[in-house]
């Protein structure tokens, strides 16, 4: 029987960042990662295969860092879990024994069972899979009309690269806006207004009813009644964590689906079995419940901490709960969200205060390259603590959503942020006498001295 001390299950982010950290913190460790696909996709720049790069090919993580670090790799499918005796089985026969066990299993498309017409022809999910993605690009080549399912950030993000193969692109989603559950409907809007200038077709406030065709996909039946004929169908109507195996294992699993953690990442059922990525819970950072949210670079975070705590814990080193900072771009204008949006903030009971401001992300204004950066930021009305924000800019919106990320997290206020140094350049910033991050909180600054 082989044997090893660590043994991570997926190889993606979450499973590779659990197998460098843990091999970087105890180096004396033997690691071991063990998945099925011979090659593993770049899991958020799946999307742009369809357009920009145009093949997974130049989407795929090199195994090279991890073996250059003395970590082994197995390509295989595990089947089986003997959490007493500590080893598990794979496909092929092979048992195989470990000290920590790493479940970073990801997640998976949803496909929904009353969705007629899921099964037809020329129908296909988002699979993290390179081999399912490069046979689903073959066959989109050919096709002219494609309706999207689904207005969150795949979808969108799909419907505009295959917008950039001068395909007719049409996309559905059932909420009022696209990409709804992360921005306040004003932002929307300005996402929905470039998406269309840009040539998607957007349908919103309406469902799929049935995907129609015989045997081949010919369109789809919306909620409405209405018909709309198509040559493919792209379903993108978000994930469940793939968790069979750890259920299958006796390991508890929550009311969504995901392995139950603690904030060492460790499953209730025994310490030495951890669960970073989509696969494990997650509880919101600010308002602690569950959160459905799957993003890898929150899954990154777990496994930096997981890594961290296999064999020796630090009461420092622990997982607070995600934070959810989203980030994306169509064209040269990025849209990017960190925390509660000021819906979300309100329907969960927050009294707060927002601020918004719009200025410009280089100075002078007149620079080449230049593009309008709006901020909008949430606070409690209360303390000033800052709940959340979203950006819409140019090619510094993700990183300015991460400062405002990293200001949920260390639980700034906006007092803080007025207060804060920060340095700029005409070519990389927005200017020091308009700093939209700042102007937004002075706004709300102004209305906590009214009380």
């Amino acid at each position: 029987m082989e044997k090893t001390d660590v043994l991570v299950i997926g190889g993606s982010a979450s499973g590779i960042i659990a197998a460098v950290t843990a091999k970087s913190y105890f180096p004396d460790k033997e690691v071991l990662i063990i998945r099925k696909e011979e090659r593993v996709l770049v899991p958020c720049g799946i999307p742009y295969i369809f357009g920009s790069l145009k093949s997974s090919e130049k989407n795929l993580i090199p195994d090279g860092g991890i073996k250059k670090m003395g970590i082994n790799l197995k390509i295989a499918e595990v089947v089986s879990i003997d959490k007493e005796e500590k080893t598990l089985k794979t496909k092929a026969g092979d048992e195989i024994g470990y000290e920590k066990l790493v479940f970073a299993t990801g997640s998976i498309p949803v496909v929904p069972k009353w969705l007629k017409g899921a099964e037809l022809k020329n129908v296909f999910s988002v699979l993290k899979d390179k081999v399912y993605l490069d046979k689903a690009i073959k066959k989109l080549e050919d096709c002219k009309k494609i309706i999207v399912i689904g207005g969150g950030f795949i979808g969108a993000e799909i419907s505009d690269e295959l917008n950039k193969c001068e395909k007719e692109v049409i996309l559905v989603e059932l909420l009022p806006h696209i990409l709804n559950l992360v921005f306040d409907d004003e932002i929307c809007q300005k996402a929905e207004e470039i998406l269309t200038e840009r040539g998607v077709h957007i349908r919103t406030g309406v469902g799929v009813k049935e995907i129609i065709g015989d045997k081949k996909v010919s369109g789809v039946l919306l909620n409405n009644g209405e018909k709309i004929e198509a040559d493919a169908v792209i379903l993108s109507i978000g994930y469940v964590p793939n968790t069979e195996l750890a259920k299958n294992s006796g390991i508890k699993i929550n009311e969504k689906g995901f392995i139950r953690v603690d904030e060492y990442m460790r499953t209730d059922d025994d310490p030495d079995i951890i669960a970073v990525g989509d696969c494990a819970e997650k509880r919101d950072f600010i308002t602690r419940k569950i959160s459905m949210t799957m993003l890898a670079s929150t899954g990154c975070a777990e496994a930096r901490i997981a890594g961290m705590n296999l064999y020796s814990l630090s009461a420092v080193k622990t997982f607070g709960g995600t934070i959810a900072i989203f980030a994306t771009a169509f064209g040269d204008i990025g849209f990017g969200a960190a925390g509660l949006n000021e819906k979300t903030a309100l329907k969960e009971g927050f009294s707060i205060l927002t601020g918004s401001f719009e200025g410009v992300d280089k100075h002078p204004g007149t620079l080449p390259g230049t593009n309008k950066q709006l901020v909008k930021l949430i606070a409690s009305k209360e303390s000033g603590l800052i709940l959340g924000g979203e950006v819409v800019g140019g090619s510094s919106t993700g990183e300015l959503t991460n400062i405002i990320g990293l200001a949920i997290q260390n639980k700034m206020t906006v007092n803080t942020i007025l207060t804060s140094q920060i340095g700029t350049h005409p070519l990389l910033t927005a200017p020091p006498t308009k700093y939209p991050l700042i102007e937004a909180t002075k706004v709300i600054c102004k209305q906590m001295r009214k009380k």
